[in-house]
């Protein structure tokens, strides 16, 4: 069984209004590292998982609502993740509850999800103006999405499909749209763009593109995908620096973007033309 079995996801459950930390869900990290052959205390990457929530509303001592968009950074080496359905509860649960302000709710948040993925987590709630003022952002580097590539597998990811030339050292980004997995416990289809930056042996674009491919059924939780792709890149291109992350679109409004990185990195949360 997995994890998240135990939790409210894929199950009918009723939308509370008013402010239940405890329906929050934490899914422990050290299974899924296990399964990668990863060590907790000796990770090969650095980085966060930043969520955005684009349904965050509280009431005002007035009785007025407020509506908001709440940036949540999570430290990719936290215990747990938080399951995504309970996160999306929890932040229902704020709707009819009274917060004096933003910096109040802020807290608030930054001490419930700190206490659930057990390490501190960072929580910016920023207006509607604030973020359309940042508008829409490109990923960097090459497209690679109109390399022609064949491939007829979709069920497990396929890291003999990469390909690279260990002759030749170069620094490179690409990116694809072409990203796909699945919910491991529903099933339902998580649609994301994938960008690979790195310094090391050059990796042959089109052998990529294929292997982001074939995530098509993949089933796994968003950050463990890009942790898995952060692996097999390593492990065939033995990089001087590598930096994988993945921006997944939002679903009952939430997204999911993992970083991971060689080193430590400090990304903005821009997002996409689809997010």
């Amino acid at each position: 069984m997995h994890p998240a079995e135990q939790s409210l996801l894929g199950k009918t459950s009723p939308y509370v209004d008013q402010y239940s930390p405890e329906l929050l869900f934490p899914i422990p990290r050290a299974p899924q590292w296990e399964a990668l052959g990863l060590d907790a205390g000796q990770l090969p990457f650095q980085g966060v998982d930043f969520w955005t929530g684009y349904e965050l509303s509280w009431l005002l001592p007035s009785g007025k609502p407020v509506v908001a968009i709440g940036e949540f950074a999570v430290p990719a080496d936290s215990p747990s993740i938080i399951e995504s359905k309970s996160f999306k509860l929890y932040l229902n649960s704020l709707n009819q509850s009274v917060f004096a302000d933003a910096q109040a709710l802020t807290t608030v948040l930054e001490r419930d999800l700190s206490a659930v993925a057990g390490a501190p987590v960072a929580v910016r709630v920023r207006s509607l103006d604030e973020v359309a003022e940042e508008g829409v952002a490109g990923l960097p580097g090459e497209c690679i999405d109109d390399l022609e590539v064949e491939i007829g597998q979709y069920e497990q990811p396929q890291p003999e499909l990469l390909r690279c030339d260990p002759e030749r050292v170069v620094t490179a980004s690409l990116h694809s749209h072409l990203l796909r997995s699945n919910c491991p416990v529903t099933g339902q289809p998580d649609w994301g763009s994938l960008v690979v930056e790195y310094e090391g042996a050059a990796l042959d674009p089109a052998s990529l593109l294929a292997y982001v491919v074939s995530f098509r059924r993949h089933q796994d939780f968003h950050e463990q995908c890009v942790e898995r792709i952060f692996l097999d890149l390593q492990r065939l291109l033995q990089p001087r620096r590598l930096t994988v992350y993945a921006r997944y679109l939002r679903r009952g409004g939430l997204d999911i973007n993992p970083y991971r990185c060689t080193e430590a990195i400090r990304p903005r949360n821009l997002r996409l033309a689809r997010q």
